[in-house]
């Protein structure tokens, strides 16, 4: 699949994806991956025979996240992301920190035709990813939020509660 630029935004591959079918679509920072994030892409691997997953660049991290964020490169957190079993295939999100409507995303992601595209429950773009689904006659997945499990948990010095088993 080559890199596309599209309305704003632009796809541009990391590592591409081994296998065929439509796949199972998901955005995101993914700064300082944890297991919420892990657990999070293997749900969303089971809903699909591809799992994609779109690592958004740094400047566009930087303007929605804050000064500092984010603390692993675009290059650096699509690395990881590429390493764990169930990533099919990483592509870097380019384009302005402006460019965060529907459309945009819809236009950058149509050429993969996604059967799915998987966010976390809560997520605060959700309308907007639940119309790109629709657009795209694919069907938004919202997958529940793994609890204590975030980045800002994370860089807040927040500890997991341990379970028993």
């Amino acid at each position: 699949m080559p890199d596309l630029p599209r309305a704003g935004l632009h796809l541009r591959w990391f590592a591409h994806p081994s296998g065929s079918g439509r796949p199972v679509v998901v955005t995101g920072a993914f700064d300082v991956l944890h297991v919420g994030h892990l657990r999070f892409l293997q749900a969303a691997r089971t809903m699909g025979s591809l799992l994609l997953v779109g690592v958004e660049a740094d400047n566009r991290v930087s303007a929605w996240k804050g000064p500092g964020r984010p603390i692993n490169t675009d290059v650096e957190r699509a690395e990881m992301l590429a390493a764990l079993r169930p990533v099919d295939g990483v592509f870097l999100v380019q384009g302005g920190p402006d460019v965060k409507d529907p459309e945009a995303y819809v236009e950058l992601l149509r050429p993969l035709d996604p059967a799915v595209l998987a966010f976390t429950q809560g997520d605060p773009f959700a309308v907007e990813k639940h119309r790109s689904a629709r657009l795209l006659d694919a069907a938004a997945v919202e997958v529940p939020l793994v609890p204590e499990r975030s980045t800002s948990a994370v860089l807040n010095g927040q500890r997991a509660v341990p379970t028993s088993g």
